[in-house]
């Protein structure tokens, strides 16, 4: 098989992984200044945090189905 038997595992994992990275530090650290009028000043947290959470379960059910 093309790069392996767990290749969905992998792929889930990196991108739960990038999904948690990007929204956490989207509101631990926000851009340094607005580029046009109508981007945001800081990302919604509400949102931020919660697509966090879903990028966190999927990396660790991604990790417990490459380990079991």
């Amino acid at each position: 098989m093309f790069l392996g038997e767990d290749l969905l595992a992998w792929l889930v994992l990196a991108l739960g992984g990038a999904l948690f990275a990007g929204n956490t530090l989207a509101v631990v650290k926000p851009p340094p200044q607005r580029r046009e009028e109508t981007d945001l000043a800081k990302a919604p947290v509400v949102r931020s945090l919660t697509m966090a959470a879903v990028g966190l379960i999927a990396s660790i059910w991604a990790l417990a189905s490459l380990f079991s």
